[in-house]
């Protein structure tokens, strides 16, 4: 098994799919003559793939989502920033296969030429193993590393950070109900901006419902700022 099939958990049974998705198109213009193709078709193709699995979690996992709300969680997942990651995860860098003019030019940590790298991997593994092989590496390495960013991340501190763009801005948190027994209760507040309510969230203890609703305040503001 390669070092890099070793990172992606999948071993594959066409090799050459895996050489042609790290085949830059400075590489293949250099060595067209020995018939080399350059990544690009994959790419185009890995692109679909990674929407489509994308999009199929989203929709299983989050039905309370309206359309708009699931078009901008998909678009933050598959994008360059996500992708580059990605890449750095599996030192995609170092397996690339670029012209000498680019390699010298940096090219194998340019974020644009590793992003596409990836959806070209992706459609390699489509190609040679089915959608489920796809959906498998999809899972670990985006929307399970998505998924733990959002539990880690500090909603309340970057609410803050994002109305203090503009000085004067005053955020307050209220408790606005309870329900349940004291074993399971759960809190609801709100937050506001300028004394208007911007989001409202709900969770077991105030500090989860104060996460919540500063998440969802985000998601307000940064909605009515498009």
């Amino acid at each position: 098994m390669l070092p890099l099939e070793e990172k992606l958990g999948y071993t594959f049974r066409d090799p050459s799919l895996l050489e042609h998705a790290l085949t830059h198109s400075s590489y293949a213009n250099e060595n067209r003559s020995r018939g080399s193709q350059s990544n690009e078709r994959l790419e185009f193709l890995g692109d679909s793939v990674l929407g489509m699995v994308t999009a199929d979690f989203l929709y299983r996992t989050h039905p309370d989502l309206p359309e708009g709300d699931l078009t901008r969680t998909r678009a933050a997942l598959v994008c360059e920033e996500s992708l580059v990651e990605v890449a750095h995860a599996w030192n995609l860098g170092d397996y690339l296969k670029l012209g000498r003019g680019e390699s010298a030019g940096g090219g194998r940590s340019r974020p644009s030429i590793q992003a596409d790298a990836v959806e070209a991997v992706l459609a390699a593994v489509y190609l040679d193993g089915g959608i489920g092989s796809a959906r498998k590496i999809i899972q670990t390495y985006i929307l399970d590393a998505e998924a733990e960013r959002g539990k880690n991340r500090d909603y309340k501190t970057a609410l803050q950070e994002l109305v203090q763009r503009e000085s004067g801005q005053v955020l307050q948190y209220h408790l606005v109900g309870s329900s349940g027994p004291d074993h399971a209760k759960v809190f609801t507040v709100e937050v506001s901006l300028n004394g208007a309510a911007v989001g409202r969230g709900e969770g077991h203890s105030k500090k989860e419902a104060e996460q919540n609703a500063a998440r969802a305040a985000i998601d307000a503001l940064e909605q009515q700022s498009k």
